[in-house]
């Protein structure tokens, strides 16, 4: 079997990494390629095409992640957001106490989904609350 029939490899070594930087009571961020179809964070720390997030149990909330994205709620500026980042944009995932991880290789799995979309990238929203108080 040849490797573009494979499935990638980079769900599989970001969570290992994830869990290696969390066992050693580090915090992990990510680098997203902000120009991937589907990537939903607030466009206003967009640089250079580029966002760096805190992944941190502490920092998000909702946390998920499968092989095709993560995603997560998490304040920005006090703003409550959601944010989608599909597998393809996650360019790199390190410690930030001393910059130790790995940065991903291109896969020909995600070159339909790096392509930069004629779409400008969807700014982040709030999830609405599924929960309301009752007095």
């Amino acid at each position: 079997m040849e490797l573009e029939q494979m499935t990638p490899r980079r769900p599989y070594i970001f969570r290992a990494f994830y869990d290696w930087i969390l066992e050693n009571d580090f915090t992990p961020y990510i680098v997203v390629n902000t120009s991937v179809y589907g990537v939903l964070v607030p466009q206003e720390f967009i640089q250079n095409n580029q966002i760096v997030l805190n992944i941190a149990p502490q920092s998000v909330g909702q946390y998920l992640a499968t092989n095709e994205q993560i995603e997560f709620n998490a304040r920005f500026s006090g703003v409550p957001q959601h944010i989608v980042v599909p597998m393809a944009a996650i360019e790199a995932i390190y410690a930030r106490e001393n910059g130790v991880g790995m940065g991903f290789e291109d896969e020909p799995q995600y070159h339909a989904k790096r392509e930069t979309s004629s779409q400008q990238p969807v700014q982040s929203k709030p999830k609405p609350n599924p929960f309301r108080v009752v007095k």
